[in-house]
């Protein structure tokens, strides 16, 4: 997606060889118009594979999922990091481990949005080493769910996320892929659509 690629070109921070700072317009401050666009993108690759939920986990991965969903015209649900007082039905829940963040959480979905008669697209803001992602799946699994594609805003394509995905047999698309993080740039590779 060119224009995702030109405001990471533009706005985007290299702040080490991993690490890709996007929060004027995704990660922290969002632009509406370009999620809005981003999400119906993914609904445009996926709208024939019968999806009746799109699935993300908190936080950055909302504004994407949201407008994915608003343009397939399906709930979102987004798996929560934390435990609140209100979720006190049961719970499906994975650990995820976060490249960025460095640490491992464990991320639940009530049981009562998710069942086997689900068809799901993933939807989240970066891919790194596939944890998140990971996670995901497994939650739908655990409903009896069907994952049908992965919806991934801008992919570290020098990290083993994307092969540990295609190894589980799920289809991944991404708007913009990242070859390498050195010395302050980002090398493109050419998204997925």
């Amino acid at each position: 997606m060119e224009k995702l690629v030109e405001r990471i070109k533009e706005q985007g921070n290299v702040l080490d060889e991993g690490v890709l700072k996007v929060d004027a317009f995704l990660t922290h401050q969002v632009d509406p118009q370009l999620m809005k666009e981003i999400g119906q993108t993914f609904a445009d690759v996926f709208k024939d594979k019968g999806i009746t939920k799109v699935v993300t986990i908190e936080a950055s991965g909302i504004a994407p999922a949201l407008y994915t969903a608003e343009a397939l015209a399906v709930p979102m649900i987004f798996a929560r990091k934390a435990k609140s007082l209100t979720m006190n039905e049961e719970l499906l829940t994975a650990s995820v481990y976060s490249f960025t963040k460095q640490v491992t959480s464990q991320v639940s979905i009530s049981k009562k949005f998710l069942s086997q008669d689900d068809t799901v697209l993933i939807i989240d803001d970066f891919l790194a080493n596939g944890q998140a992602a990971k996670g995901l799946i497994e939650l739908c699994q655990q409903a009896g769910a069907t994952v049908v594609g992965i919806g991934i805003v801008i992919e570290k394509s020098f990290q083993s996320g994307r092969a540990l995905l295609e190894d589980m047999g799920i289809p991944v698309v991404s708007l913009a892929r990242i070859a390498s993080l050195t010395h302050g740039e980002a090398a493109f590779l050419e998204g997925d659509a």
